[in-house]
Formats: C-alpha cells, structure tokens, sequence
C-alpha cells in the first residue's frame, strides 16, 4: 500500500484532519483536507469536528489550534519545525512595552507562541491586520514581533502611533530591492506579487503586498500571464495547480524556509499511525491566549 493510501485509511479510522500551510512542500499540500495560509487554518482549526487535526506547519500553527480546540489530539508532523520570528519576541518583553507604553493595546502576529497570545489584547494574521488594527479604539498599538508587517500596517492608518519591536522573518528578509531590480529586468512584463513580511524597501516596489491568500486571489484574478512571486517558495505549487496557463517565478535568491519543509509524508503517515507528537498547552496559558484569537474572530474583514 503506497503512503498516501495508509495515510487516507488512517486518517478515516482516526476522524483526523489535515491541514497545510501554503509553504508546506507539495506533496503534503496534496494530501492535506484544507491547504491555506495562517488565518484559514485557523478558522479551519477552529471549526474542526473531527477527533484529531494533523497540522502541517510549524509549532506556532499547531499551538493555534490547539487553544481553539482544547479537547482535541493536535498532532505536528516535524516536531522540530519550528519559527525563528515567533522565538524574537517573548511575554517578558511585551510586558516591558506595555509598562512603557500604558495607553496601548498590544496586537501580536499569530507568528507568536502561546506566553505572547495571553500577554496581548488581539491577534492578528497577514490577511486580516489592517483590519484588525483599524478595530482597536486606542490611539497606540504595540505590534509584534515582525516590524516589516507592522511597517505595512502602521502606512494605513497615520494616525496611530506603532512600536514595532525588531522581529522579522528571515526567509523574507532574503529578498531585498536589488534582486526585485534584477527579477524585473529578467521578467519585464511579469507584475510583481510579495507579501508584507518583505522588507518595507522591496515592498514598495510590488505591483501588489497580501498575504499567501491574497497572492493567490492576486493571481488567479488578474489578466496578467506572468508573475514574479516574493514569499516562500511553496506558495508556487498550490499557484502552478490554479492557474495552469499562467507562468510564475521566483525572485531568484532562496525562498526557502527551513522549518517549514522538515514536514514531508511519510512524517504525516508516523503521526497517524503512532499519534506522535501531539502539542500540549497549559490550560490556565491556553484560556488567556485564545481569547485573543476569539477577539481576531470577532472583527468582520
């Protein structure tokens, strides 16, 4: 029986779900029930009715999952996966910031463990951030940790003052002005899609900023044949299946994260088949973090 068949069989036994990240490599994205980015695994997670959710990402995104849904078995594949940015910001520091900056609210990045969800009045994710700091009454928003996303925040509303501690994204950080320069010159009629965890300089030179969601819709959407893509790599095979007709490219440089290609299938197939590596959270850490996600939830996008 090949890999996929066990894990099909295995799955329907255990009433487990699937679910990929955009970056996951695509033999996994193949196998997952729900393949999205951050906000719609989460409404995934959230919403689950099965006994087991198998989350193909990394720890962060599993961590998610499991505080929305206490009473499930939340499995991650590649137990070692997971994220450099959500490691650069800890609960001490954000309370730091909050003493320093009293009037205001902490918004936190959903690249972010558990201590940070429970420190932080709302939670947010590439695809719903601007509306979410658009939501907050206060006049003050501590955003972490990546400062690049909070960059391409804060230009939406000038009237708010962002402290943006100094988080970011080491796989998007890669990409910088003088390869999108490069890219263009290489691919003049392609349009350039990146996502807002770019820094601020080559974010600025995009025809378009969005999460891995809002690229794909980008995408599948626009007229245009040819696109230069700035995020993760994997985002390429879920674009490819989309839009047969269309062709995609890198900027040039590695657009690789690490973490997130440790998950490969027979990784998957190991976790149903023993149910290994299941996340835990401290119960009393799990009921103050999700309310910051059930606070994201309740903000219509």
């Amino acid at each position: 029986m090949e890999v996929t068949e066990k894990i099909k069989k295995l799955q329907k036994e255990r009433n487990a779900l699937i679910l990929a990240h955009f970056y996951q490599p695509g033999e996994v994205q193949d196998i997952a029930d729900v393949v999205g980015d951050s906000l719609e695994l989460a409404k995934a997670a959230r919403d689950a009715e099965n006994d087991v959710i198998v989350f193909c990402g990394v720890r962060f995104m599993a961590e998610t999952a499991k505080i929305l849904n206490p009473d499930k078995t939340v499995l991650l594949p590649a137990i070692d996966a997971g994220c450099p940015m959500a490691d650069m910001i800890t609960a001490e520091e954000v309370m730091r910031l909050k003493e320093e900056n009293p009037n205001a609210a902490v918004l936190c990045y959903v690249n972010s463990d558990i201590e940070v969800k429970a420190v932080s009045d709302i939670c947010a994710t590439s695809s719903n951030a601007v509306k979410i700091a658009q939501s907050l009454k206060e006049e003050e928003i501590i955003f972490v940790p990546d400062q690049c996303l909070g960059s391409y925040v804060a230009q939406f509303l000038p009237e708010k003052k962002f402290i943006l501690p100094k988080g970011f994204c080491p796989t998007h950080m890669k990409i910088t002005s003088a390869d999108i320069k490069a890219a263009r010159a290489a691919k003049p009629n392609a349009r350039l899609l990146v996502h807002p965890e770019c820094a601020p300089e080559v974010v600025k030179l995009a025809d378009f900023a969005g999460s891995t969601a809002q690229i794909i819709k980008e995408a599948v959407n626009s007229s245009h044949k040819e696109f230069l893509i700035g995020t993760e790599e994997g985002i390429l095979h879920r674009l490819v299946k989309l839009c047969p007709d269309k062709k995609f490219y890198n900027i040039g440089r590695s657009q690789t994260c690490p973490n997130m290609k440790k998950t490969n299938i027979d990784l998957v197939l190991n976790a149903l088949e023993k149910m290994e590596h299941e996340i835990k959270v401290k119960e009393d850490l799990a009921k103050k973090a999700v309310k910051s996600l059930e606070r994201m939830f309740s903000v219509p996008l």
